[in-house]
């Protein structure tokens, strides 16, 4: 078994990546534990998806995976488990602090964005629209969505950064909306390596059936027209000679 640690620290914040792969490279294990003076994370994730992650916020553990895959549960009391880790971090934070106060903070903008539909798109059909970003450093970003021009708040969530091979990060929010044809949806990503970035996306949905019989019936008015401009000529040369 190899085991490979990487520890990043800045002033504000201490993150601690460990990543554990078999001699065969058959699954991938990783735990994240990172923290600042006002939050923190800890998250397990299998083969590059997110199995648990701690909210801090709501006081809970959230299993992201959708129950008809039957999930890996943790055992009782990982929650209990991450807010001890929370409050360790946090006193190594502080000695961390003192250790590197002196050393400049490096930051990457993220590398790419874009949106798309979780699902084959279809109007008054619910559906998901992501905005992935990835490439940044540090984490997080911050994601906002509007619908026609007018912020929107409902039905939107972020999971937790995910840490690259590369060190930087990746994250994605989500915004649960009903297409109907013409609105215009985007997601704006803020990261204090750069100006706020904007991807939109527009609901076009073309109706059954209205492209290809368009096409034929455009193409059978050209034949019908070629076949009688070359009868009216063939008339035209008999009547001449």
């Amino acid at each position: 078994m190899k085991m490979k640690v990487m520890k990043v620290m800045k002033v504000w914040e201490l993150l601690l990546i460990l990543s554990c792969v078999s001699a065969d490279i058959i699954h991938e294990n990783l735990y994240v534990n990172g923290c600042s003076e006002s939050d923190g994370e800890d998250m397990y994730a299998l083969d590059g998806e997110e199995m648990y992650y701690a909210d801090f916020t709501n006081k809970r553990g959230v299993y992201p995976q959708p129950d008809f895959i039957d999930p890996i549960r943790y055992s009782e009391g990982v929650f209990q488990n991450s807010q001890a880790q929370l409050e360790n971090c946090k006193q190594n934070l502080k000695v961390a602090q003192e250790a590197y106060k002196d050393i400049p903070l490096k930051f990457d903008p993220p590398s790419s964005t874009i949106i798309y539909p979780k699902d084959k798109v279809e109007l008054g059909e619910k559906n998901t629209l992501i905005c992935h970003v990835t490439g940044f450093y540090p984490a997080p970003v911050e994601v906002s969505w509007t619908k026609n021009g007018q912020k929107v708040t409902e039905g939107t969530s972020i999971n937790v950064p995910f840490p690259n091979t590369d060190g930087s990060f990746r994250q994605s929010s989500r915004l649960e909306f009903i297409p109907q044809q013409g609105d215009i949806y985007s997601c704006r990503v803020t990261h204090p390596a750069t100006q706020p970035l904007t991807r939109f996306w527009d609901v076009e949905v073309q109706q059954p059936g209205v492209g290809p019989a368009v096409f034929c019936g455009l193409g059978l008015t050209v034949g019908l027209l070629g076949v009688a401009a070359g009868t009216f000529f063939l008339i035209k040369g008999n009547e001449c000679s």
